[in-house]
């Protein structure tokens, strides 16, 4: 296969632009209008690009930025250059892939999680908290899990947007996979109440901590 430029691949993208999906993706603060399961379709016949993953990227454009994370190979990135991008990923759509995509499969993800989530930054702090939740998900030995309840206790109340999301994943997280600090979870998620009015769509869960961990136990508990 002939390599791609990147003229050819943003002449692509921009033939793709849909003014719906743009209304749609804007509502969420993402600035373009490529549907995302044909930014997808497209990154399935670019297949892995490496080099052009990274010109992509440094075009600045959203849509290119999100093609880029599905192109790369993530383990190529050296720790800086994640740090970089991270600062550079204002959008939530392109945090969210970096972060889930590419930093989570990097060999850098955990010194990577020890940095950013105390960064004053929040959005930066927000991607750490990200980090700890897979950790408490997947790996969670060696992590303070009491800790983490203290500061979520202390501090997701008056977070900001972004970073409070994070910390009240954490801590469903938290509640859901540990049975030994549930009922402390539970409780934090009703004292605090972040996110209880957040509107949620039919057969959706809703992100308020106490609703979540208990779906989530359910579920485990019938499956």
């Amino acid at each position: 296969m002939a390599e791609t430029t990147v003229a050819e691949v943003m002449a692509e993208l921009a033939a793709l632009e849909d003014p719906r999906a743009r209304e749609v993706n804007e509502r969420h603060g993402d600035d373009h209008g490529v549907n995302l399961g044909k930014l997808r379709a497209l990154a399935k016949r670019l297949k892995t690009q490496q080099d052009l993953a990274r010109e992509l990227w440094a075009t600045g454009d959203t849509a290119a930025r999100l093609l880029a994370l599905l192109v790369c190979r993530p383990k190529a990135f050296a720790r800086d250059e994640l740090d970089a991008m991270l600062r550079e990923a204002r959008k939530p759509k392109v945090h969210d892939w970096l972060v889930n995509y590419v930093v989570k499969k990097s060999p850098h993800a955990e010194e990577l999680r020890l940095a950013w989530s105390d960064d004053p930054d929040p959005v930066v702090a927000s991607a750490g908290w990200a980090l700890t939740t897979e950790r408490v998900a997947k790996q969670p030995d060696g992590l303070d899990l009491d800790g983490l309840l203290d500061v979520i206790e202390a501090e997701m109340k008056d977070a900001p947007d972004r970073l409070q999301w994070a910390m009240n994943h954490c801590l469903a997280q938290i509640g859901i996979d540990h049975p030994g600090r549930r009922a402390r979870a539970l409780d934090i998620g009703e004292r605090l109440e972040v996110l209880k009015d957040y509107p949620t769509p039919p057969n959706c869960t809703s992100p308020y901590a106490p609703v979540w961990i208990n779906e989530m136990v359910r579920r485990q508990q019938d499956a």
